[in-house]
C-alpha cells in the first residue's frame, strides 16, 4: 500500500511542480517588453542603397519614418542631413495637421496628405493647405554611412537650436 500511495504523492507533486513552470513561464513572459517596445529604443538605418527621389519607409516608436535623397541638383537646405556625400530628408511620416500619413509623389516631388488636402515639399515644408509647421524631424545621430534614430547627435541639436524641429 505504501508504494500505490508513495507513486500517488509522487505523481501529484510533478503535476503541481509542471504548473508551477507553466505558471512562472507565463509571468515571465508578461515582464519581457513587447516587440514594439523593443523598437522604441534605437534603430539604425544604412543609408547606403538609398536611391535619389526614391521614397524609404522605416517604423520607428510606432511611427513612419521617410528617408528620401535628395537629387544632386536640388536646392540645399539647413533640414537636409549629410551623410557620407549624400543629402537626405529624414523625417517623422505624420502629418502636422491632424497626423495622417501623406504620401509622396514623386513627379511632384512633394508630399500630399489625403486627410485635409495639405502638400509638403520634398523637404518637408508645408506648403499648401492646415499643416501648421513642417515635417517633424525625429532625433538621429550619423554613424558613417548609417543614421541612428533615437540618439541625439550634434546635426540634430543644431537643428533643434535653429527652430528647423521640434522636440519629438
Amino acid at each position: 500500500m505504501s508504494n500505490r500511495r508513495d507513486f500517488m504523492g509522487m505523481a501529484l507533486g510533478s503535476f503541481a511542480a509542471l504548473g508551477a513552470l507553466g505558471a512562472l513561464y507565463a509571468a515571465k513572459r508578461t515582464w519581457d517588453p513587447l516587440p514594439s517596445v523593443k523598437s522604441a529604443g534605437f534603430t539604425t538605418i544604412d543609408l547606403s542603397p538609398a536611391q535619389e527621389n526614391v521614397l524609404v519607409t522605416e517604423k520607428w516608436r510606432g511611427k513612419p519614418i521617410f528617408i528620401l535623397k535628395q537629387p544632386a541638383n536640388a536646392p540645399k537646405s539647413d533640414r537636409e542631413i549629410h551623410v557620407a556625400g549624400g543629402r537626405y530628408l529624414v523625417v517623422v511620416g505624420l502629418c502636422t495637421h491632424l497626423g495622417c500619413i501623406p504620401a509622396y509623389l514623386a513627379d511632384k516631388k512633394q508630399f500630399k496628405c489625403a486627410c485635409h488636402g495639405g502638400e509638403f515639399d520634398s523637404l518637408g515644408v508645408n506648403t499648401f493647405g492646415p499643416p501648421p509647421r513642417p515635417l517633424d524631424i525625429p532625433p538621429f545621430k550619423i554613424s558613417g554611412t548609417s543614421v541612428i534614430l533615437g540618439e541625439t547627435g550634434p546635426e540634430y541639436e543644431k537643428m533643434l537650436a535653429a527652430g528647423l524641429t521640434l522636440k519629438v
